[in-house]
């Protein structure tokens, strides 16, 4: 449905830490993105050599910005524009991991919304390799306006960073 070229109009996200490929599905409330994990992703490098896994923290980044694909095109209000937004992380809750996603695997991340209000958006997202279940998880994020974010000081519990 959506090439990486629409991924890269949408998002800020850019190599080596864009970790969608490719959107296969998409409507207001439900996303399927997939991202082809390879071997020459820099991560590997170092989690681990001998054994390359793809670290859990970036299964769920990849969820983010998959999100961050849909918040973006559907989020902000109607006859707005989502290049003066950005989708930034709230909370992660009930991460599980049920097993290694490596080298060769395909990650497809399905994404429903839950619920939104205002600005704010809960998501449940789960990613799958050949079909199985690998990574589950709850997200909130705003979207939020881009010149908010460069005049507002981070205080307790604002991480400051980007989710998609």
């Amino acid at each position: 449905m959506y090439d990486i070229h629409h991924i890269l109009s949408v998002l800020p996200h850019r190599y080596p830490f864009l970790l969608v490929d490719r959107i296969e599905e998409m409507r207001e409330d439900w996303i399927v993105g997939i991202k082809n994990v390879t071997v020459n992703e820099p991560f590997f490098q170092g989690h681990f050599p001998d054994l390359p896994v793809m670290p859990g923290v970036l299964i769920i980044e990849s969820m983010a910005q998959v999100g961050a694909v849909l918040l973006l095109t559907y989020g902000p209000k109607r006859g707005e524009s989502f290049e003066d937004k950005v989708v930034l992380f709230s909370s992660i809750e009930k991460a599980r991991f049920r097993r290694p996603v490596m080298p060769g695997d395909q990650l497809r991340i399905e994404l429903r919304v839950l619920k939104h209000k205002g600005p704010v958006w809960k998501v449940g997202a789960r990613g799958l390799v050949d079909g199985n279940v690998v990574a589950d998880a709850t997200l909130m994020c705003h979207v939020v306006d881009k010149a908010a974010t460069r005049s507002q000081p981070a205080g307790p519990g604002a991480s400051g960073s980007q989710a998609g």
